[in-house]
């Protein structure tokens, strides 16, 4: 593990991706602080080791972070790693979701990040060392038909995560954007308009397997982790948006 600190701090600890890293990290002895409003997963999280300590926290919310990271930092020492894993996905076309819903994703998945970056990085700073591993997606390159809540939320963490990079990369702190491709998490369980696109390609990834990329990419100090299929879909995206467009309209009909 490309993780020589000792206590990390994951958002999104009870459940997929988040639940995974927490476990693995826990396991490699480090301790590790499992954030979440999923009280029954952070329960589960919990019971994958005595290394895991659990907090009850709306990334949402400001100042529930902040009140949080200090007592993990009371808890259980300075915190080298942050993972922000919190995030929601739930599938419609843009004018069949609710202006509501829509704002939540956007709340959860970028402002979790906003909130959990200035309770944690100014300490980091300080400190001259830490790392900020940032999870946005394949999807925030390539916009897709039914996830346009999601797509915008990941589209603003990875312009936030880049330039955030950049503004601090002579402070000492480490900083990475992940952006994998479709993973087999629990997010896939809120997706229920039937996106066509799903069924297309080689399916979902195993977690295991972005978490593994992601210790690689940090191994490396790349900034951008692409995991997979995610390498070539991004560029296509970036070199060829109306091809992706046109073959985006086949697969679902709408062409």
């Amino acid at each position: 593990m490309s993780f020589d600190g000792q206590v990390a701090l994951v958002t999104g600890g009870g459940s997929g991706m988040g639940q995974l890293a927490c476990e693995r990290m826990a396991k490699a002895g480090k301790k590790v602080a499992a954030l979440d409003v999923n009280e029954e997963g952070l329960q589960k999280t919990a019971a994958s080791s005595e290394n895991v300590t659990t907090y009850v926290c709306d990334v949402t919310d400001l100042e529930a972070v902040k009140d949080s990271v200090g007592k993990i930092e009371s808890d259980l020492g300075q915190i080298d790693r942050v993972m922000t894993a919190a995030a929601i996905m739930p599938s419609d076309l843009i004018m069949d979701m609710s202006p509501e819903l829509t704002v939540k994703v956007m709340d959860v998945n970028f402002n979790g990040v906003v909130n959990t970056v200035h309770a944690t990085l100014p300490q980091m700073i300080k400190r001259g060392q830490g790392q900020q591993i940032i999870f946005a997606s394949l999807v925030g390159w390539m916009p897709v038909m039914h996830f346009g809540a999601y797509c915008a939320s990941k589209f603003a963490v990875r312009s936030y995560a880049d330039i955030l990079y950049h503004e601090n990369r002579h402070t000492g702190v480490d900083f990475f954007c992940v952006c994998p491709p479709m993973v087999n998490t629990p997010l896939l369980n809120q997706v229920q308009s039937n996106p066509k696109v799903m069924d297309e390609g080689k399916g979902p990834v195993e977690p295991g397997f972005i978490l593994d990329e992601i210790e690689k990419g940090v191994a490396k100090g790349d900034f951008w982790i692409t995991p997979g299929e995610a390498k070539w879909a991004i560029r296509a995206a970036r070199w060829m948006p109306n091809l992706i467009w046109k073959n985006m309209h086949k697969i679902e009909g709408t062409a």
